[in-house]
């Protein structure tokens, strides 16, 4: 299947009653389906048997611009018109979706927004900016950050080039290319063709950080704390915690898009985690169940922050939420789907959460014994979520150790291999030191 010239091209060797899962790619900013790390999350996917659908943005990907609509950091409306387009075309498949970048903050700004009604049944948000007020000020912060700044403003200005007539007649042409910074774009473009009063105001509206708490299907979101484009200080730590479907992953060191492993750097952490993640949701039982609305299963954000310490956090940085009806159990579950690969590290990865505040019985969902009481359908819901996000949680803390044994391999290779040479440049110059020094003790002699 394809997305071309504003047009759907379907691809006639897909029937519709195929129930092969199905991923939808967005990408980020100034980012299509011809980037070089879509294309190996793309090729990685389809390894595994799955089709991959790429969301192309607006005006890119060889799409040219029909209309006086344009793309921006919380556009959700082509991403919606697209996965439920994919939906109605093959109702029997899974559905899945992908963001990176300005893609991730889309996709999570689009599961926020329709709920419960979205036909997602696992999502991947990669390097989200989450908050982009706190990103726009981050960016102009060091050096470093000014040049990712100045870098990314250019890819804007081409993309503006290529849509001149429509951004001539829209925006301020001039102010667009006289822009040096993502800001300056946005006060000259954005702003003026989205209609928004001021730069603040769109990012404000267009962040996703405010919708976490909404999305109501399996979520996992990867953000390198080093991240030189999107920072920490925007990650929404307590909504992260407080919604029990997402699991967050927040490894030290990633960068941006990068994760890069092995000795070649041939192959993405993150793109082996997203494989890990979508396929243990497509072979998960309680996948695919029709969502309903439940008003009861619904807490504040406040409230469910407030109510204690639901969520685990790993040595480096996974922090996935466990909901109250789990108070005073300890869960022990064993990972099926990976046990062939690594049956020596499955006692390691046993996962064990601990409530240590006791909510009022009232607000408990915990059944007293094993036997399920009519009532307590929540409860056995709750149960099964988390029956899902354990399993994953417990197969990126795999992941991640094994990230850090191949860095600890390659640091070692570099000082094996650098040795010799080091070695010799030692010789080289205490030679030089020793003729130095040779004929002034002569002399003194």
């Amino acid at each position: 299947m394809a997305i071309s010239r504003g047009t759907f091209g379907i691809n006639n060797a897909i029937s519709k009653d195929d129930t092969t899962p199905l991923v939808v790619v967005i990408p980020g900013l100034t980012s299509d389906s011809t980037s070089s790390y879509i294309k190996h999350l793309a090729f990685g996917m389809a390894k595994l048997g799955w089709n991959v659908v790429v969301s192309n943005h607006r005006g890119l990907g060889g799409v040219s611009i029909t209309s006086d609509c344009f793309y921006n950091a919380g556009w959700t409306e082509d991403t919606r018109v697209v996965i439920d387009y994919l939906h109605h075309q093959y109702p029997k498949a899974p559905l899945f979706a992908i963001g990176t970048s300005i893609g991730a903050n889309i996709l999570v700004k689009y599961l926020g927004e329709d709920r419960e009604k979205v036909p997602i049944a696992g999502a991947v948000a990669i390097c989200s900016p989450w908050d982009l007020l706190i990103g726009d000020r981050f960016i102009c912060r060091r050096v470093i950050q000014k040049l990712y700044d100045r870098a990314l403003t250019i890819g804007l200005r081409g993309y503006a080039k290529l849509h001149e007539p429509h951004y001539s007649r829209l925006a301020n042409w001039e102010g667009i290319k006289k822009s040096r910074s993502i800001r300056d774009f946005d006060n000259f473009a954005t702003c003026l063709v989205g209609k928004f009063e001021t730069v603040d105001t769109y990012y404000r509206h267009c962040s996703s950080s405010s919708y976490v708490q909404y999305v109501s299907g399996p979520l996992l979101c990867i953000s390198a704390l080093d991240d030189p484009v999107c920072t920490r200080e925007a990650i929404p730590w307590d909504e992260c915690r407080a919604n029990k479907n997402i699991v967050l992953a927040t490894p030290q060191h990633g960068g941006h898009l990068a994760f890069f492993e092995g000795i070649t750097a041939s192959r993405l952490w993150w793109v082996r985690a997203t494989e890990e993640f979508l396929g243990l949701l497509h072979s998960s039982p309680h996948m695919h169940v029709q969502k309903t609305e439940n008003s009861d299963l619904q807490l504040s954000v406040g409230s469910s922050i407030d109510q204690g310490p639901y969520v685990n956090i790993a040595e480096d940085g996974m922090v996935a939420a466990a909901g109250n009806e789990h108070a005073g159990n300890n869960i022990v579950e064993q990972l099926d789907g990976l046990g062939k690969h690594h049956n020596n590290e499955q006692d390691e990865m046993v996962s064990t959460m601990e409530q240590k505040q006791h909510l009022p019985e009232a607000k408990s969902d915990i059944a007293p014994t094993a036997t399920q009481v009519p009532g307590q359908s929540s409860s056995q819901q709750g149960i099964k979520s988390f029956e899902v996000i354990a399993p994953v949680k417990r197969c990126l803390n795999y992941l991640s150790r094994q990230n850090r044994k191949s860095m600890w391999l390659l640091a070692y290779i570099a000082i094996i291999t650098s040795w010799p040479l080091l070695g010799s440049a030692l010789r080289i110059f205490s030679r030089k030191k020793l003729r130095n020094v040779s004929p002034a003790t002569s002399y003194r002699r």
